[in-house]
């Protein structure tokens, strides 16, 4: 997947997972993404993948509350 929709997957994950609204997941991976949290994703497309999203979405959710 690109990295816009590795975004949208490691927030679609954070709500469905932790039962937060999707306002709250899309501010808690906007955090993260300002905190260049997501600056590997960029340089190497590889780490986009649905086990990393899984490992993501529960960094971010402990990390930026």
């Amino acid at each position: 997947m690109n990295y816009e929709e590795y975004l949208d997957e490691v927030t679609t994950l954070i709500v469905e997972k932790y039962g937060i609204a999707d306002e709250a997941a899309i501010q808690r991976v906007m955090r993260a993404q300002a905190d260049d949290f997501f600056i590997a994703h960029d340089d190497d497309p590889t780490i986009c993948s649905l086990e990393r999203a899984h490992k993501d979405a529960k960094t971010i959710f402990t990390q930026y509350k």
